[in-house]
């Protein structure tokens, strides 16, 4: 397992991940890095979080551009929000109500677990996304996609 923190996961990759040989031989691989849409955005009262998922980004492009010719690609996920154990604690502190997120949500729900780990084996199957690599691709019901107000995203359900 490799730590959060984006200097931490450079270490990691770079260690257990040598590509040998140039264009796509006989390297060849695929990282995805769990991320989060506080990656792409700004989100108050979390500018450390915030801070570590945009490096993570950063080395995520870094790492697709350097290592893609030797055939390794390297991607990132961006979660919403998700039902866990870190989201209950959030909310059990006065953090926010479901509300908060699933009026926010498009799709007008959470994040499940499962909806990030289909995400992840998309990204690491060559056979459906071998030509994706750099990329942080948001999981998260189309938060970052809407830019809408609440009133107005609540009529559209």
């Amino acid at each position: 397992m490799c730590p959060r923190h984006p200097n931490g996961t450079g270490r990691c990759e770079s260690s257990s991940v040598r590509p040998e040989g140039t264009g796509g031989d006989p390297g060849g691989g695929s990282i995805v890095n769990v991320a989060s849409i506080a990656g792409l955005h700004g989100v108050a009262d979390r500018a450390a979080y915030n801070t570590g998922k945009h490096g993570l980004i950063g080395l995520t492009r870094t790492l697709a551009a350097e290592w893609g010719g030797r055939g390794v690609r390297v991607n990132a996920v961006c979660p919403g929000w998700v039902k866990t154990e870190m989201d209950a604690e959030d909310q059990a502190s006065g953090g926010y109500p479901d509300a908060d997120i699933v009026e926010r949500v498009p799709m007008a729900r959470f994040a499940a677990p499962g909806d990030i780990a289909q995400a992840v084996a998309f990204l690491a199957d060559p056979a459906r996304s071998g030509f994706v690599n750099g990329v942080a691709m948001p999981v998260d019901g189309g938060w970052t996609a809407d830019a809408s107000w609440n009133s107005l995203r609540l009529r559209k359900r």
